[in-house]
């Protein structure tokens, strides 16, 4: 694991400092890790709504067998994906 160094103004290093106190996070470490967990979700979120209304702006074709198994499979790895993260 890499280690970063950040600043912050003293009233967003007593608001971390707070999130710690609270019990919620055992460091600030882990903090930061799970805000960028949480962007990494947003930003993902954010594509899957860009592509998802391109699609409905689309050109309308029927799905083949080929698509749904394709499908599947981002799917099933997306989920795997995901579970060897937490």
């Amino acid at each position: 694991m890499q280690s970063m160094n950040i600043s912050l103004p003293e009233p967003l290093k007593e608001f971390v400092d707070g999130q710690i106190a609270s019990g919620r996070y055992s460091s600030v470490s882990e903090y930061v890790r799970e805000l960028i967990r949480d962007d990494e979700k947003r930003k993902a979120e954010e594509r899957l709504e860009t592509l998802l209304l391109e699609g409905l702006q689309g050109k309308e074709t029927a799905l083949t067998r080929d698509d749904w198994t394709a499908i599947r499979k981002e799917a099933l790895a997306q989920v795997k994906a995901r579970k060897n993260r937490n």
